[in-house]
């Protein structure tokens, strides 16, 4: 009798410590784990990704993923395209305030070649973007004493190395022809597109300069009328004497497949 008894509260006592382990191991499995001390908040919790760095094309006006496309433009394309605000992709853009409205209704048909130099016959500075910007320290030459007080622009200037600087956009009037004719037409600021090419009527242009002139030309074609391209002498005769009689014309139609027809004044060097 008392070996029954006996065995009968060994059995319970295994019987209850069975289910006490059962009934543990069950709240165990409910709790979240604890962090270990050397595990960091990004090992648990999900990564929130950061919003994607976007751009906006000022040619189409298309947003697109900052990493991709070419430079602030969505595609090669358009960076090499007028956008509507008349700014070209290819140009380095420092905005002169030398500039007005063109008159209402008026296409762009002629295009304009100067040169400039500042000081006169150096190369290679920043001079003439100060000046274009009316920034010009007068008394960094004796020169510029003379010019300070002048504001004048161009739209386009290429330096000796062929890089191209934009300082109004092709949709207003810069002002570089001043008094100026073409075929009886007056103001030719109103109706044409002026570039400067850094140099001298002493010194023949740089081949880098040609060739920024003939991707110029050819992505204006693409957006205006353009019907004509002329000297700065040619439309101030007497006045002004640039681009000068070291300006290969005829160099410079053939290479930007430009027909005689366009060139009223002639393709023959000239002063």
């Amino acid at each position: 009798m008392k070996w029954l008894l006996f065995t009968l509260i060994l059995i319970g006592l295994i019987i209850w410590w069975r289910y006490a382990q059962i009934e543990q191991n069950g709240r165990s499995s409910t709790k979240t784990p604890k962090q270990s001390k050397t595990s960091k908040p990004n090992d648990i919790k999900e990564k929130k990704s950061n919003p994607q760095e976007m751009k906006q094309c000022p040619c189409c006006g298309l947003r697109f993923p900052a990493n991709e496309g070419v430079g602030a433009y969505c595609s090669l394309e358009h960076r090499n395209a007028i956008d509507p605000k008349g700014w070209w992709g290819g140009a380095d853009w420092l905005k002169s305030p030398n500039y007005d409205e063109r008159p209402s209704g008026t296409p762009i048909e002629l295009v304009l070649i100067h040169h400039i130099s500042l000081p006169p016959g150096q190369f290679g500075n920043n001079y003439i973007a100060d000046f274009f910007q009316n920034k010009l320290d007068q008394n960094a030459h004796p020169y510029f004493q003379e010019i300070s007080d002048h504001q004048v622009s161009s739209h386009f200037l290429i330096k000796r190395d062929g890089q191209v600087q934009q300082f109004v956009s092709t949709l207003n009037r810069a002002w570089h022809a001043g008094a100026s004719e073409f075929f009886g037409r007056e103001r030719c600021n109103d109706f044409s597109i002026g570039i400067e090419l850094e140099g001298t009527e002493d010194l023949p242009f740089q081949p880098a300069q040609y060739g920024a002139l003939k991707e110029l030309v050819n992505v204006l074609k693409k957006k205006y009328p353009i019907a004509a391209y002329a000297g700065h002498s040619d439309v101030a005769p007497g006045r002004k004497k640039d681009p000068g009689i070291h300006f290969d014309w005829n160099h410079f139609a053939q290479s930007a497949g430009i027909p005689a027809r366009q060139l009223p004044y002639g393709s023959d060097k000239r002063s």
